[in-house]
């Protein structure tokens, strides 16, 4: 039997098994338990909390954000258009010349080039947030844990994959034990 699958329910069929999740109490917990994780060697595994935990970011390793180097070129996109278009509408496609001044007044585009910037940024981060995210998620294994539902409210969890390398249902198992969680529950697929 492939070490990723698992008994299901009664046993008869072989279910495929999504990873092992272990419950904590704090976030102090989970924090550490991810770091231990981390350093036994996991490298699929994630922290899921009620509110945003900054260390469980350094602890899983994750990566800087890129959201804004994507939201800068979003901005710098937009000014620049923004401006351009001032540009062409005064000097070649509606110029007028109004008080006698230039066709390039450039000072005049200062508030539509700004309100350009900081629109196209603010579209730009939500849909690289929605596309960086992998959202909308409608379906996800985890919502198969009936105790996962208080990763909203009150409890701390560490997850760890079947598909990391490192994983064993057996020892992955007894490792997160050894973490002394509230519990340890396997998440089918």
């Amino acid at each position: 039997m492939n070490p990723a699958e698992t008994p299901s329910g009664a046993g008869l069929t072989p279910a495929k098994l999504y990873g092992l999740l272990a419950e904590f109490e704090t976030s102090e917990q989970m924090v550490e338990a991810a770091r231990r994780a981390k350093e036994k060697g996991y490298t699929y595994l994630d922290c899921y909390s009620p509110y945003p935990v900054g260390e469980a970011a350094d602890a899983l390793g994750f990566p800087k954000s890129e959201m804004g180097t994507v939201m800068f070129l979003g901005g710098l996109t937009g000014a620049v258009s923004g401006f351009l278009m001032q540009y062409w509408a005064n000097a070649y496609g509606y110029s007028l010349n109004i008080g006698s001044r230039p066709y390039f007044s450039w000072p005049s585009f200062v508030p539509v080039t700004f309100e350009m910037m900081v629109l196209t940024a603010a579209l730009t981060g939500l849909f690289g947030l929605i596309a960086i995210c992998g959202l909308p998620c409608y379906y996800h294994p985890l919502f198969h844990s009936e105790r996962f539902a208080r990763a909203t409210r009150d409890r701390f969890f560490l997850c760890i994959e079947a598909s990391d390398p490192r994983f064993d249902p057996v020892a992955t198992r007894e490792f997160l034990q050894s973490l002394q969680p509230l519990s340890v529950e396997e998440v089918p697929e």
